[in-house]
């Protein structure tokens, strides 16, 4: 069963004595600012309360690649981004983030709560997740042209849409940096799937007609 946030199955009481118990921490971020970085490191577990935020990483010569788009509920830290040590998680929107310490959530309840073993099972669910998806976008990745890489990721999107239609969670230079891709060139890869009848498009609404 897909696992939607990190609290499902454990009512507002328990999360409320949980976070106190976890000695918990929120903060808000204002858009394009840094929420952590060399995240490896990090040896706390994120959570997106409401906004949205990239995980990005940067190579040598300042090239970005987004490895994930973060949303409510999102979850991100070292255990769940074990891509290297240069991974940093950028706010695209005004954030709120609740900060929890890896080790109260895998060290044993003493209490023997359990609301404690479901947050647990949750982590390990989110994390059979965050698999499926990694292969899901090395897969996207693996193909060898623009129109390709576009086109298999648009069938991902629009296989969980209705009527094959959906709203990119990316802005089109994101996209790009999404899909390793230069910008100019997707763009003009988009006219021509657009006026080869593959797609439809309205800004950032799309219509895959045929794949």
């Amino acid at each position: 069963m897909e696992v939607k946030s990190i609290f499902e199955g454990i009512t507002d009481e328990e999360v409320s004595k949980m976070l106190k118990c976890f000695e918990a921490r929120k903060m808000t971020f204002k858009k394009d600012r840094t929420i952590v970085t060399n995240i490896i490191n990090v040896k706390m577990v994120g959570i997106i309360l409401s906004g949205t935020a990239n995980m990005v990483r940067y190579d040598y010569n300042g090239n970005r690649s987004i490895i994930e788009k973060l949303e409510e509920n999102s979850v991100f830290g070292e255990v769940f981004s074990r891509l290297g040590s240069d991974i940093s998680v950028i706010a695209t929107s005004d954030c709120e983030v609740l900060f929890i310490e890896y080790e109260h959530i895998i060290k044993r309840c003493k209490k023997g709560c359990s609301y404690h073993s479901t947050l647990t099972n949750n982590v390990l669910k989110l994390l059979s997740q965050k698999i499926v998806d990694l292969n899901e976008r090395l897969e996207v990745l693996s193909k060898r042209t623009i129109r390709d890489k576009l086109l298999s990721y648009f069938e991902l999107l629009a296989n969980s849409s209705p009527k094959r239609t959906f709203t990119l969670p990316f802005t089109y230079t994101d996209l790009a940096d999404y899909l390793s891709v230069d910008r100019s060139a997707m763009m003009r890869e988009l006219k021509n799937l657009k006026e080869d009848g593959f797609i439809r498009c309205n800004g950032r609404r799309i219509t895959l007609i045929s794949y």
